[in-house]
């Protein structure tokens, strides 16, 4: 897929999903492959131009996290401008407009999916930005609209086509609806329908590569967005270009693999930030990569616990030693599964 003087990989994206796609998180996904383009956390504009301690950790990055998409929110046009041009020189191989933000100190500054209320300010807006870059591709991230009364999305892409924005990403849902119900592909389908040449990228609900085939098909998207399920599953994309490209679904991690990807993600964490950031992520984090290594207590238990990089690594290390035992034990079946997952093994 290319979006402008851009060509990505695959047509898979990670989505910036507020306080969790970090470096460390991308690094993680781009490891285990299928990424084709990774997006930062979505940037406030006087944050990055005063250079503030917050917005450098949200936009730090690394020659390996490439190609990178550089987000912005706001409604101030010459902020975003001067961003923009931040971005561009901060090596940025795409910058995109955050349109969805459904979050009210977002939409409240007039930011986010408030800019689908007002959409002759806002293609101005967009209008600038691309002015402001060129030779940069500007992209846009949107929801259908704010309400059911509201959908706009169709009319607001095509709008910005004109006034060179090079690809548009549609979350499947209004603003009110947050992200409660089903995602609408009709609505992504209605998109991809207005606009003459760009792509059109789906997002929304996206949990298995059968869900990305499915809104594909059905809406006509030339690619899909992943969010919150990569958070358990970094290997998400991996499995879905194998699927989408060859029909099939590549070996399974095994859970000394997805120990490793654990690990690796603690100490970028540690590398890009510190100890201290490392040990409070990961005593919530773990929470989400345990939904792809149960049976885990014993690691959950643990991990809530850590103080430092050596009680990291001790837990990690006794939970693999405990799970492998399991599995042995349950393949021999002397471990009934269907009862609750045990804390520790009999001798």
């Amino acid at each position: 897929m290319r979006i402008g003087n851009v060509r990505l990989a695959t047509n898979l994206l990670l989505s910036p999903i507020a306080g969790y796609c970090d470096v460390s998180f991308r690094l993680v996904a781009r490891g285990c492959g299928g990424v084709g383009l990774a997006c930062t956390d979505l940037l406030c504009p006087e944050g990055v131009l005063r250079e503030n301690k917050r917005s450098m950790e949200l936009a730090a990055t690394c020659p390996e996290d490439a190609p990178l998409c550089m987000q912005l929110y706001g409604a101030n046009i010459e902020r975003l401008c001067e961003a923009a041009r931040w971005a561009q020189d901060k090596g940025a191989a795409i910058i995109d407009i955050n349109m969805g933000c459904p979050v009210d100190k977002i939409t409240k500054k007039d930011g986010g999916s408030a800019l689908l209320c007002n959409l002759p300010n806002t293609l101005r807006l967009a209008e600038q930005v691309v002015r402001a870059v060129p030779g940069t591709p500007v992209t846009a991230k949107m929801r259908l609209g704010w309400d059911d009364g509201r959908i706009v999305a169709p009319q607001l892409a095509a709008a910005l086509e004109e006034v060179g924005i090079a690809a548009v990403t549609v979350h499947g849902r209004t603003t009110e609806m947050r992200f409660s119900g089903a995602v609408r592909l009709e609505g992504i389908a209605a998109v991809v329908a207005a606009v003459k040449q760009i792509p059109v990228i789906g997002n929304g609900d996206i949990h298995t590569p059968e869900d990305a085939r499915k809104m594909i098909q059905y809406t006509g998207c030339a690619g899909v967005m992943i969010g919150r399920a990569a958070l358990s599953a970094p290997w998400l994309f991996r499995d879905t270009h194998s699927f989408l490209t060859t029909g099939a679904l590549p070996p399974p991690l095994t859970i000394e693999e997805k120990c490793a990807l654990v690990r690796r993600h603690f100490y970028n964490l540690i590398n890009f930030r510190n100890q201290r950031v490392a040990v409070c992520e990961f005593r919530k984090r773990i929470s989400w990569y345990a939904k792809q290594m149960n049976p885990c207590r014993v690691l959950r238990d643990a991990m809530r616990l850590i103080n430092d990089a050596h009680d990291f690594d001790r837990a990690l290390e006794t939970f693999l030693e405990w799970r492998l035992e399991h599995d042995r034990r349950s393949a021999a079946g002397l471990i009934d599964n269907s009862v609750a997952e045990p804390i520790e093994l009999a001798a």
